[in-house]
């Protein structure tokens, strides 16, 4: 009975310590004053980001550009005389995590919106979630349309926002692009068909380029963790196209490209957003984004005020780094947020869900930003050389 009494004792006081301990993958910024949702000092905002996983680089980017205006915010004074608390939690690049993530910032933490995640896919994850809380959700990255519109019924998600373009656009863009700017005829389109994204940007590249006259040689296709792509870019290879559009993650993108110039080809590539990460020049090597374009949000080389004056700020707060699209999503997304508490008059779901629907010409740092009917910006997409393994400004596009 002794021993039974002890092993029951022990499990009761590792189950009151592991309670003590909490969430070791939550951080919070801001004022850390506990005031709950709305009442007291602050206004919790949840962000359901990558901090670990494949798309750390994303979640990490876009956590600093939150930070970054919720400093701003509370240093100007706060909203409606309260300050903003950012609780941070990580969804290790999984859809099923990001769920998980947004049950526990709704439930637990008590935010009154949340942003993320930085993915179509893990955003996808959040969207049930949100929408049976009733929370507002303004996804950073996602640009997938089915986020902000289900695509069995068509119908616009009453909660569900977002900061970045849309695929449609960016796949015209690159399509356009690749037609007018680099002259090609022929392409070869290398997706990857475990991602929401990528088929997306594959869908309306493709239908764009064929549209005005170009031809696809042929679809090839790979998935997340694969490493090894050498037999399908001997098909490439031996296809000889004029572009080879590959929209992908930076991680899985950073090791095709190393392998395709490795092998002889030297055909431009081009990508979407997704390869928007420092990471991508240290898989790939500083010669193999030779000859390569991305569509992205912005350009810290714009000379815009806005743009200028984020970057300038970014710098300051994060050790002289220079804000990739990711940082200016997650400052963006946050602002957002920020812009429609200020116009509900207060931190009410419901009220914040409306005043984001009627957002009109609110000036970020990827551009003025105006929510239209299915709850996605209207705004510029910029389309991005690489330069000795560094971005470099090409071209702005509007819509």
């Amino acid at each position: 009975m002794k021993k039974i009494g002890a092993i029951i004792l022990s499990t009761v006081l590792t189950a009151i310590l592991a309670s003590g301990c909490g969430n070791n993958n939550t951080e919070k910024s801001g004022n850390s004053a506990s005031g709950g949702n709305t009442g007291g000092g602050t206004i919790k905002i949840g962000a359901d980001l990558e901090l670990t996983g494949g798309q750390a680089s994303f979640g990490d980017s876009a956590s600093k550009g939150a930070k970054l205006a919720v400093q701003q915010i509370n240093d100007a004074g706060g909203i409606l005389g309260k300050k903003l608390e950012l609780v941070v939690s990580d969804n290790a690049s999984k859809s099923e995590e990001a769920t998980q993530v947004a049950q526990k910032l709704i439930t637990t933490d008590k935010v009154v919106t949340i942003i993320g995640a930085s993915t179509s896919t893990n955003t996808l994850g959040i969207v049930p979630v949100a929408t049976e809380k009733e929370i507002p959700l303004v996804s950073v990255g996602a640009t997938n349309p089915k986020v902000t519109v289900d695509e069995r019924t068509s119908k616009v998600n009453d909660w569900v926002f977002r900061a970045a373009f849309i695929d449609p656009f960016q796949g015209q863009v690159m399509a356009n692009f690749a037609l007018d700017s680099l002259k090609a005829k022929t392409a070869v389109i290398y997706t990857d068909t475990s991602s929401d994204y990528s088929k997306g940007l594959q869908k309306f590249f493709e239908e764009t380029f064929k549209s005005k006259g170009g031809e696809v040689l042929s679809q090839e296709s790979y998935q997340q963790k694969d490493s090894d792509f050498k037999a399908v870019l001997t098909r490439i290879k031996a296809a000889n196209p004029d572009v080879i559009y590959l929209p992908g993650y930076y991680e899985e993108v950073g090791k095709i490209l190393k392998q395709a110039r490795e092998m002889g080809i030297t055909a431009p590539f081009l990508g979407g957003d997704g390869w928007d990460s420092p990471q991508l020049a240290e898989i790939a090597g500083a010669d193999a984004l030779n000859d390569t374009y991305m569509s992205n949000h912005y350009s810290p080389e714009d000379t815009a005020a806005e743009v200028t004056s984020f970057v300038d700020a970014y710098k300051a707060a994060n050790g002289g780094a220079v804000p990739d699209g990711m940082a200016a999503l997650g400052y963006d997304a946050l602002k957002l947020v920020a812009d429609a508490i200020t116009r509900a008059g207060e931190a009410d779901p419901a009220k914040i869900k409306d005043a984001l629907a009627a957002t009109k010409d609110l000036q970020l740092a990827t551009g003025k930003i105006t929510l239209n009917e299915t709850h996605d910006p209207v705004k510029a997409a910029v389309v991005l050389k690489f330069v000795a393994g560094k971005q470099t400004f090409e071209t702005k596009v509007n819509p």
